[in-house]
């Protein structure tokens, strides 16, 4: 661009009159091109968003991550006409602490909320600042379906009342455990659905679809940031199912010589893949395609209660709750016509404390300081991170029986469970299933670790470890 200009001045700089006329509508040019990102978004080429995160799907329940027994067809296109990574990581174990990683950007040891016990009626506080706050002051429409997990109705903690424009389905954690419910948060009320614990005639997955594709139909004029925080396949209340998989039949899969808790938790899958691709033949519908990123991705592993036979978390080690790769590590499938790179498989580490900023980034918006995550653009893109996580940081357990720890340092992985335990030692690139301890090997790198793990967690009162929480949730249906 500098050569042009020199060109332009040199020629013109006897030219007479005209020389200042014609020298202002160059540097008009010139700035036009170079343009700031904020600028340049404010023109209308931000993309739209769409983050649909599943409720303990595991790494292994997915076609293109393995599964066998289970169709998932949609998702599975996603990957094909996008980017799928291998290396992307939950922003905790549980579902309370991933979702406040995700949203504020900050890791494990930072972020407001960190365990789903103790039960506080809001986790986030008006000092917080979420992802919708960001991009709603960029000139978003925010809207959420599923969820919450962070602040009760009537809350500062409430969607709503951090950045959402919309939202529906369920704020307090507990509530989203019961799939036929007499109620669902609704913005500021409730949609109310009374005798649907017994007539069961409205199954709240298929509500909260509903309610997203017509957000998507609804924003369709501006850039708009959707959160589908589905609660599927999440096992479910007891009272609702004796196995804890309330779905309302277990098509497509009622005439496999299965179980029945493998029959259930596949119709679960099928549903969420089916209005996966719901939301996917919209934006195309809407032709949209080309300037709307959808992730698709997971709050944490899968359960350990899924039948053993179905492989939920595949090659990895251990559960939801467990801060082994196979509580932690999930699915992450990218996809953005024109910008995303089609059939991909990335290898670079993401986490979810990098939403923030990589979504900020996009919109041109301002970055909040102090955040634990990173822009991840390049690798969405196809192209190697140049900047990388000094190290990733998980810990779980504050107010339980045993408080654990677990630091991603390069392609080594340091886990402590407890707080006088030694720590364990995993080379990733050579034993993705974590089955052979090398600290013995490696002194120098547990050093390293060690040193992380005791000053990656900033202490919090609500969060004392060693007290064990004796607490009961706050919602009851």
């Amino acid at each position: 661009m500098s050569t042009p200009a020199r060109r332009n001045t040199q020629t013109n700089i006897d030219s007479g009159p005209h020389f200042t006329s014609r020298l202002r509508v160059f540097w008009l040019i010139a700035c036009l091109v170079c343009l700031p990102a904020t600028v340049q978004a404010a023109k209308g080429e931000r993309p739209n968003i769409i983050f649909i995160m599943a409720d303990d799907l595991g790494y292994g329940d997915l076609g293109c991550y393995g599964q066998k027994l289970m169709k998932t067809p949609h998702i599975d296109q996603l990957a094909v006409q996008g980017t799928r990574f291998t290396q992307a990581y939950a922003g905790g174990s549980v579902c309370t602490a991933s979702r406040a990683v995700l949203l504020t950007g900050l890791h494990n040891g930072h972020t407001p909320a960190r365990d789903n016990i103790p039960h506080y009626a809001t986790y986030l506080q008006e000092s917080d600042v979420t992802i919708a706050e960001v991009l709603q002051k960029s000139g978003y429409r925010c809207g959420g379906v599923g969820k919450w997990s962070l602040g009760d109705a009537g809350t500062v903690g409430r969607a709503t009342n951090q950045g959402f424009d919309m939202w529906f389905g369920y704020l307090n954690q507990d509530h989203a455990h019961y799939y036929f419910t007499e109620y669902l948060d609704d913005n500021e009320g409730r949609l109310e659905l009374k005798g649907n614990t017994k007539n069961r005639q409205q199954y709240s997955h298929d509500l909260l679809t509903e309610r997203a594709l017509q957000f998507i139909r609804d924003s369709a004029a501006q850039p708009f940031f959707l959160y589908a925080a589905y609660t599927l396949p999440h096992f479910s209340a007891k009272a609702e199912d004796p196995h804890g998989l309330a779905v309302p039949d277990t098509e497509p899969y009622s005439d496999r010589d299965w179980d029945i808790k493998s029959k259930k938790y596949a119709a679960m899958i099928h549903r969420l893949d089916r209005d996966v691709g719901r939301i996917m033949s919209l934006v195309n519908e809407l032709k949209l395609s080309e300037r709307t990123l959808i992730i698709f991705t997971s709050d944490n592993g899968g359960h350990r209660g899924v039948p053993a036979q179905l492989h939920t978390n595949g090659p990895l080690r251990g559960f939801k709750r467990d801060l082994t790769e196979g509580g932690i590590r999930v699915p992450f499938i990218a996809n953005w016509t024109g910008t995303i790179p089609a059939g991909k498989v990335s290898d670079e580490v993401i986490a979810f404390q990098d939403m923030l900023p990589t979504f900020a980034e996009l919109a041109g918006a301002k970055v909040p300081a102090n955040l634990d995550g990173i822009a991840v653009l390049p690798a969405l893109r196809g192209e190697p991170l140049t900047v990388k996580h000094e190290y990733l940081y998980w810990d779980y357990g504050h107010c339980r029986a045993r408080y654990d720890q677990a630091v991603r340092w390069n392609h080594w992985k340091g886990i402590r469970h407890g707080q006088q335990g030694e720590i364990a030692l995993y080379n990733l690139d050579q034993d993705l299933s974590e089955s052979r301890d090398v600290a013995d090997q490696h002194p120098k790198v547990v050093q390293r670790i060690n040193e992380i793990m005791k000053t990656a967690a900033v202490p919090d009162h609500r969060y004392p470890i060693g007290t064990k929480y004796k607490g009961k949730a706050l919602w009851h249906p």
